[in-house]
C-alpha cells in the first residue's frame, strides 16, 4: 500500500501503486480541487506541488509518488489567502475556474524558486491551458503575487520601528502556570 503526505498528513492508500496519482487523491483522498483536464498531461488542469516541484498528477503514478510530500489546491491555502490566490481574484484573472487550481499551484512553485519572475518567466513556468484565454491577466497577477510576498518578507524580517528587542521582550505579559498574567 503505498503511502506518502498530502497537504502534512500521512497517507496510505489501497490502491494498485500503478494508479495515477490524480485518481488517488480525487477518489480515495476526496481532494477534488485538482481537476481531470486531459490525462495526458498537456492541459496543467491536474497540478499538484510533489517535494515542492509543480508536477501533472495525472502523470505521475502513485508508486512513484510514495514516500513524498504533496501539496494540492487545498493544501496550498485552506482560507484562499495565498497570495497566487489573492492576485488571481483581483486581477479577473479566474473566468470559469477549471484551470485555476493548477494554475495557482504553478505560480506557487514558480514564486517559491523565483521571488521576482520576469513575464517571459512566468509564461514558461505556467504551461496551464486556460480555454477562456486569461494569459495576460495570468501574467499581471503572479506579478502581483511577487509583490505581495516579497513585500510580507519584509514586514516580517523589519523589525518594529522604534522598539528594541528588549522592550518588545518586556511587553509580552508573562502567563503563570495556571494560565493568568503575572503581575509585574
Amino acid at each position: 500500500m503505498p503511502s506518502l503526505t498530502v497537504n502534512a498528513r500521512p497517507l496510505r492508500f489501497d490502491l494498485d501503486p500503478s494508479t495515477p496519482l490524480l485518481w488517488a487523491l480525487r477518489d480515495a483522498a476526496n481532494l477534488t480541487g485538482t481537476k481531470y483536464g486531459c490525462g495526458v498531461g498537456d492541459c496543467g488542469a491536474c497540478m499538484v506541488l510533489v517535494d515542492g516541484e509543480a508536477l501533472r498528477s495525472c502523470l505521475i503514478t502513485l508508486g512513484e509518488a510514495e514516500g513524498r510530500v504533496v501539496v494540492t489546491i487545498e493544501g496550498l491555502s485552506r482560507d484562499r489567502s495565498h497570495p497566487v490566490q489573492q492576485a488571481l481574484v483581483a486581477e479577473q484573472a479566474i473566468q470559469c475556474g477549471f484551470c485555476t487550481p493548477g494554475i495557482a499551484i504553478a505560480a506557487a512553485s514558480l514564486l517559491a524558486k523565483n521571488a521576482a519572475p520576469s513575464d517571459d518567466e512566468i509564461r514558461q513556468a505556467i504551461p496551464n491551458l486556460c480555454r477562456c484565454g486569461v494569459y495576460q491577466r495570468l501574467v499581471r497577477a503572479i506579478q502581483r503575487a511577487a509583490r505581495v510576498t516579497a513585500r510580507q518578507e519584509r514586514i516580517s524580517a523589519a523589525p518594529a520601528p522604534g522598539i528594541s528587542p528588549a522592550d518588545a521582550a518586556s511587553a509580552v505579559p508573562a502567563m503563570r502556570n495556571d494560565g493568568r498574567e503575572e503581575t509585574r
